[in-house]
């Protein structure tokens, strides 16, 4: 019976915000609006940086391939959620949800590593501006943004592989707005216990890791730029180094809830905004945070609309 059991569940049911069916439509709206401005807002950031010579600098390569991250990770994770919010619930086969399982945490990982380096780039060019040059070159920065990539394919395809090698038995609806970890792991008919030491370990150390050189960094900023003769410097190291921090915070924060907290840690509803935190509001506001408070990206950004207008006038 337990066998028949096992084999009759060859797909998930996600629930998605299935409690709440007078909340549909308003949410389906919001969450398309969300998609289409972080799908616009990133791509804008990918083909200035692209096309604009004065910004194929690393700090701005880093936010292209964070641009990168955070419009797989809506596309991963909005069209699925855009169909439970039109049909109240989904049926995803168990491939299909490997798959978005498997694209959440390479995405996810690689965040975590893109943000710690980003801040190791900003340290060493507010702390050491005379040798960055040679701190940060090229081959420097190719190693650190294939660490941080590699690191996120290689903690999803054995977190994945795990997981789905595990036998899913009983109820077949994930009460959740993805294939998280988290929340497909609560299916798995057997003794998951070793897993669990492994993932939080992982999930500790892709965190801490990462944060603790952040916090680090920005220490031995905040050291440095208190110590700048000119009130202007110190007003562009800060903002330079504010919207860095600002997206850690948001990342960090809601990514921990969701990954570093007891199973029965928070509601199920309470799991869902947290997830919707990192997963959807930090790609949608890293343009804005980015672009906004950058005077550079915004010249960058006038300096293309301008060669544009000025190719149609001609």
């Amino acid at each position: 019976m337990k066998r028949q059991n096992q084999s009759s569940v060859v797909e998930f049911i996600l629930l998605g915000f299935s409690n709440f069916p007078e909340l549909q439509e308003q949410l389906f709206g919001a969450f398309l609006v969300v998609c289409l401005v972080t799908l616009m807002g990133n791509t804008i950031i990918i083909i200035v940086i692209s096309l604009e010579q004065s910004l194929h600098v690393p700090l701005y390569l880093f936010l292209q391939n964070l641009s990168v991250v955070d419009m797989g990770m809506s596309a991963v994770i909005m069209p699925v959620m855009l169909v439970i919010l039109s049909t109240e619930k989904m049926r995803i086969s168990i491939l299909g949800c490997l798959v978005q399982m498997y694209f959440i945490l390479t995405l996810g990982v690689t965040e975590c590593f893109l943000l710690g380096v980003m801040a190791f780039d900003r340290f060493a060019a507010i702390c050491h501006p005379l040798s960055y040059p040679m701190i940060m070159n090229k081959m420097v920065f190719m190693q650190l943004v294939t660490f941080s990539w590699i690191s996120g394919i290689t903690v999803a395809t054995v977190q994945t592989t795990w997981v789905f090698s595990f036998p899913f038995c009983g109820s077949n609806e994930i009460n959740h707005i993805s294939c998280e970890t988290p929340a497909v792991l609560e299916l798995a008919c057997a003794d998951t216990f070793l897993f669990e030491i492994y993932a939080f370990t992982g999930t500790l150390l892709t965190v801490i890791v990462p944060f603790s050189l952040i916090l680090l960094s920005y220490i031995r900023i905040l050291f440095a730029i208190l110590k700048m003769p000119s009130t202007t410097g110190k007003q562009k190291a800060f903002s330079t180094c504010a919207s860095h921090l600002t997206s850690v915070t948001l990342f960090y924060g809601t990514a921990s809830m969701t990954y570093l907290q007891p199973k029965s840690g928070y509601s199920p509803e309470t799991k869902k905004l947290t997830s919707l935190a990192y997963s959807l509001l930090t790609p949608l506001l890293n343009p804005l945070i980015y672009s906004l408070r950058n005077s550079e990206m915004k010249r960058a950004l006038m300096k293309i609309w301008q060669r544009k207008v000025a190719l149609h006038t001609f």
